[in-house]
Formats: structure tokens, C-alpha cells, sequence
């Protein structure tokens, strides 16, 4: 969605109440569905999903994908204008253990709504320090209100151009968790062609996820966390974060051994999320192979 007609939306919800957002939003969604090129790959994930299945059922699971998807949106809408937004946690205090002494990388994932999470993740009562990579597009739209209202939330943003990237990001990266903060990374999209990938097990096929969260890990010896957020209701969420994920640094012979077992510990843990929370998977492109 342009960003124009984005904020025109905007703009007409807070003259002629919340109904309107979620309506026209449904319909643009219906739209995609039936018109995009990417719908192939959605019915291909349920299929995948539920093999004995029918290829109507398939098709259903994605329809209810894309609708689901303007909910991100919607709630983002209501959180901007004074709503409270609502939250559960599970394994929270698997990270308030080991976050002070040596920080934590989260492990984001197109699975449910990730940021609702980094904002609440910024506005606890206890606040944690929390830098977020995210990658650039050439022409954003909606994408530059996300990271509009991220940075607005005090949310450290670093930006990752998709043909391009700097070794002094990384660095920063590796600081940010020496101190004792939050390194949030994407762990379920390769942004770069020339990006450093890792092969894993996924729903019977291959799946190509990137290296570097594992080589941060490596490198600061913190701990990595797969983080989940699920809608449970109106602007309504469940946190999940997954047992953490050590890299050793000792075994400099078996590094590559290690870092694919990390990576493929990701990968089950995504999956198992994914079996249990099928249409909040909001990857539209090919993941699987």
C-alpha cells in the first residue's frame, strides 16, 4: 500500500470511526489475494501444511492469511491513536536471566506481528535497550511508517540497503550487546544477494535462513532468542520466546558444525510455531523449497 493512501485511510477511520480501517483494508487484501502473483506460494505453504488436505483448503488458508495480514495494520492504527495495546508473556524470564550481564539477540520472524513486539519490548516498565536491523526497499510505503513509529518509540534502527552494507552496522551490532542490550534481527529472510546463508530443514524441504545472527552470537558469546508475538485478540498479544541458543566459541574446528545446529534449532522452533499458529505466517514469497 502507498503511503499516501495509507495515511488518507488514516485520516477518513479517525473522521468516520474505527469500522471503516478493517473494512477497506480486507478488501485491498482480498485484491492481493486474487491478483497477486505470490498467492501461488501461499497455497503451496498449506499444502505443505496439510498434505491430505483439499486444494480448496489450501486456497482457504491463504485467503484467511492475507486477511489476517490487516490486522498488523489495523492494530498499529489503534495503538497510534491512544489504545492500550494488551500483551501476555511466555519465557520472559529466560532473557531478563542473561540480558544484563552479556545482552541477547532476538531472532525475528515473519510470524505473527514482530512490531507490536519490539515496540512493548521498548515500553516496559523496565525498558531494554533495542536495536533493530531492518532492511531498506528502494520505494517504501507502509514500511516507512513501521519504522517511523519504531524510532518513535525509541527503537534503535540501523537500515540494511538490500545491494549494499557497511561493516561498521555490524560493529555497532556487537557493541550494542556488550553493553547489555537487545540486538533484534531478521532470522527467516535472506535480504542480500551477497548475504551469508545457512541451509536448514523446513516442513519436509530446504529452506535458506541468514548466517549472521549465529556469527553475532559467535562473536559476543550472547545468547539467541527466537521471539514470537501472536494476536489473541484486538490489538491483544502473546509474546513467546524459545529456550536460548548458545554458540561456543572454544571449538574453533567444529564453528561450522555449531553455527548449522544453531541454525537448524531456529528453524524447529519456527516450524513448531508455524504447525501452531498457521495463518499468522506473513512470509508471502517463496521460503521453502
Amino acid at each position: 500500500m502507498k503511503i499516501g493512501w495509507y495515511r488518507c485511510l488514516e485520516f477518513c477511520t479517525s473522521i468516520f470511526g474505527c469500522w471503516l480501517f478493517p473494512l477497506v483494508a480486507r478488501i485491498i487484501a482480498a485484491g492481493f489475494f486474487f491478483f497477486a502473483k505470490n498467492r501461488r506460494e501461499s497455497h503451496r505453504l498449506y499444502k505443505m501444511l496439510y498434505p491430505d488436505k483439499s486444494a480448496l483448503y489450501h486456497s482457504w488458508g491463504a485467503f484467511r492469511q492475507y486477511q489476517n495480514f490487516t490486522t498488523i495494520h489495523y492494530d498499529r492504527f489503534l495503538a497510534a491513536h491512544g489504545r492500550t495495546t494488551r500483551f501476555q508473556s511466555e519465557g520472559w524470564e529466560k532473557l531478563e536471566a542473561v540480558v544484563k550481564e552479556k545482552g541477547a539477540i532476538l531472532l525475528m520472524s515473519h510470524l505473527g506481528n514482530w512490531e507490536v513486539a519490539a515496540q512493548l519490548l521498548q515500553n516496559r516498565q523496565q525498558p531494554l535497550k533495542l536495536l533493530l536491523y531492518m532492511g531498506v526497499k528502494e520505494k517504501e510505503g507502509v514500511e516507512a511508517v513501521q519504522k517511523e513509529n519504531l524510532q518513535n518509540s525509541g527503537v534503535t534502527i540501523i537500515g540494511v540497503k538490500k545491494n549494499s552494507g557497511s561493516p561498521f552496522d555490524a560493529v555497532e551490532g556487537i557493541r550494542f550487546l556488550q553493553q547489555g542490550g537487545l540486538v533484534s534481527m531478521t532470522g527467516d529472510i535472506v535480504w542480500r544477494e551477497d548475504q551469508r546463508q545457512r541451509q536448514v530443514d523446513f516442513l519436509g524441504g530446504k529452506a535458506m535462513i541468514p548466517e549472521a545472527p549465529y556469527i553475532f552470537a559467535l562473536v559476543s558469546g550472547a545468547p539467541i532468542f527466537s521471539f514470537f508475538s501472536f494476536r489473541i485478540g484486538k490489538n491483544s498479544y502473546r509474546f513467546i520466546l524459545g529456550d536460548p541458543i548458545y554458540i561456543s566459541r572454544q571449538n574453533r574446528k567444529d564453528r561450522n558444525q555449531v553455527i548449522q545446529a544453531a541454525a537448524q534449532r531456529y528453524a524447529d522452533q519456527l516450524q513448531k510455531q508455524l504447525v501452531a499458529h498457521p495463518l499468522e505466517w506473513y512470509h508471502f514469497d517463496c521460503f521453502v523449497e
